[in-house]
């Protein structure tokens, strides 16, 4: 047992098999993005930081499905597969479009369902009942981004949205079969490290299942980028964020499953942090400070709190 609930793990008890991912860009834009809300987005966005180069929409679903599973399966010798809906706003369409670009990425018979990265406020009724409908059959995770608690912050990073928002949306997702996962960033300059560390408490007393936490990243061609280079701000330094990471796993539900801890940017675009590290050797000293501090996931959570209503 590991000293944190893992997503490989998870996947792989579900399932009876190690489930790959298979990242797929189906072309949507984004809310914050097109006008609707803003044009320049969240102000640490460039996809480019998290979207691999095999991703991309100039390809039919169904055949980046196809490459990207020949890909996996001669590297790995993998055998099941979770589409990931990655790139800008997923649910960010009629629902017409999503259900039959859903629909393509599962006819594979190897995917075992499908992760949807999206808003909150991309969300309704009309489109959870189809994805209610899908999650009968398949493992249907939604993985709404929040960012931050606090309003402050998502004022700051040009969101478009609050926090009831996202509140909102898990009140109408919860209870459909559907399962929900959330993704924060720590390291905003508008908040301390005990605000930020606080939010482990708080989203462990939401109906979250999944999480992904990573820190801040400046990456070129960003407003966040331009505001760096004007007045630099605090990053989080390698060590710094390791110890934060333990304290803030300490906190969290020991039932919320942990799907990423850190991010990556490529190098010809990260400004800051510079970390010098790559993935494996990350996550190998997250787990070597977690067990050298005696930490574990839960360690320090208290369930005293009611899960919180928006109705």
């Amino acid at each position: 047992m590991g000293r944190f609930r893992s997503f490989g793990a998870y996947m792989r008890q579900r399932f009876g098999a190690t489930v790959y991912k298979v990242n797929v860009d189906a072309g949507f834009t984004c809310p914050n993005r097109d006008g609707t809300l803003g044009v320049r987005g969240c102000i640490y966005c460039n996809n480019d930081s998290f979207r691999p180069n095999s991703c991309r929409p100039t390809l039919s679903v169904s055949n980046q499905v196809a490459t990207g599973i020949a890909h996996v399966e001669k590297r790995y010798g993998a055998h099941m597969f979770l589409v990931y809906f990655q790139p800008y706003t997923n649910t960010y369409a009629p629902v017409e479009q999503l259900e039959a670009l859903f629909k393509e990425a599962l006819a594979e018979p190897s995917v075992a369902g499908l992760a949807i990265g999206t808003r909150p406020d991309a969300i309704d009724s009309e489109k959870l009942d189809m994805l209610e409908a899908l999650a009968s059959k398949y493992f249907i995770l939604i993985e709404y981004g929040l960012q931050s608690i606090y309003d402050k912050s998502l004022k700051f990073i040009n969101r478009g949205h609050d926090y009831q928002t996202f509140l909102t949306a898990l009140e109408m997702t919860r209870g459909r079969g559907i399962n929900i996962g959330a993704h924060i960033i720590a390291g905003f300059p508008t908040e301390t490290k005990t605000e930020t560390l606080a939010m482990a408490e708080e989203l462990s007393s939401l109906p979250i299942e999944f999480l992904k936490i990573h820190q801040l990243q400046v990456v070129k061609d960003t407003p966040l980028a331009e505001l760096y280079m004007k007045d630099p701000f605090h990053v989080f330094e390698y060590r710094e964020y390791l110890d934060f990471l333990a304290d803030f796993i300490e906190r969290l539900s020991p039932d919320i499953v942990l799907q990423r801890l850190f991010a990556t940017a490529p190098d010809d675009i990260l400004i800051a942090p510079l970390w010098g590290r790559n993935r494996h050797q990350i996550l190998n000293d997250i787990e070597k400070n977690l067990e050298a501090r005696g930490a574990y996931q839960g360690k320090k959570y208290k369930a005293t709190v009611t899960p919180r209503s928006t109705a």
